[in-house]
């Protein structure tokens, strides 16, 4: 088993803390995912708190969950599998393009990294921006826009992670990510994406396929155009 994060002294019982274990041990830990500090993280971060109050009975559920504006959060286990992917270490500089809620961000906070994330619907944004702030995250600044096109003003990226599908990897992106860095992304068609890790070594790419998937899917300039369903 994972090391444990110490829990705060007090004499309240942390909300979920149950729910939020046995989901990091049986849903992460014991499906493959085995770093230690992406452990923790997912321990750390309230999931509850990024969901709409009709699902929070099920906030720690292995499962994508709606959080309005035709987005999800995405199921735990593939926020893990994506985290550990980018092998993120403290003081990286990461984009994150999709916001959604604002959980991955939290995650990504937590392991030490430097996150602008983009998201492109205006009213996701500002949520997540109050949510994250309430929750008192820090090094996170969420950003309005066409995430395809990524946010050249801050990079390079020592990691990108896109939580949303493309037909492809936007180039912009590319463009946008560090040498030696690792860009992680569900790439495919409407209905089934394979998630892959591209690592960048000079003008080189190698790409490493992870697990199929099925996300909702990327809109913007450099994916899918406005207007695409998940399940068209």
């Amino acid at each position: 088993m994972f090391k444990k994060t110490p829990v705060e002294a007090s004499d309240q019982p942390i909300p979920y803390e149950a729910e939020r274990r046995a989901m990091v041990e049986y849903q992460i830990h014991r499906r493959g995912i085995r770093d230690e500090k992406v452990l923790e993280a997912m321990l750390s971060v309230p999931r509850h708190e990024f969901v709409p109050a009709p699902y929070l009975g099920s906030a720690y559920d292995d499962r994508p969950l709606p959080i309005g504006e035709t987005e999800t959060i995405s199921q735990p286990y593939i926020v893990a599998a994506m985290t550990a992917a980018a092998q993120v270490h403290p003081g990286d500089q990461v984009l994150e393009i999709g916001t959604g809620s604002g959980y991955q961000a939290a995650v990504l906070a937590c392991l030490g990294a430097r996150v602008y994330s983009i998201e492109r619907n205006f009213l996701l944004a500002e949520a997540a921006r109050t949510r994250l702030a309430r929750l008192g995250y820090h090094g996170i600044e969420v950003i309005w826009g066409d995430g395809t096109e990524g946010h050249a003003a801050a990079a390079p990226y020592a990691a990108i992670l896109v939580t949303a599908a493309a037909p492809k990897v936007p180039q912009p992106l590319l463009d946008q990510l560090a040498d030696g860095g690792r860009l992680v992304i569900p790439v495919g068609n409407l209905w089934h994406q394979e998630l892959e890790v591209i690592f960048k070594h000079g003008n080189q790419l190698a790409t490493r396929v992870l697990d199929p998937c099925q996300f909702v899917p990327l809109i913007g300039r450099h994916a899918w155009p406005e207007g695409k369903g998940q399940f068209e």
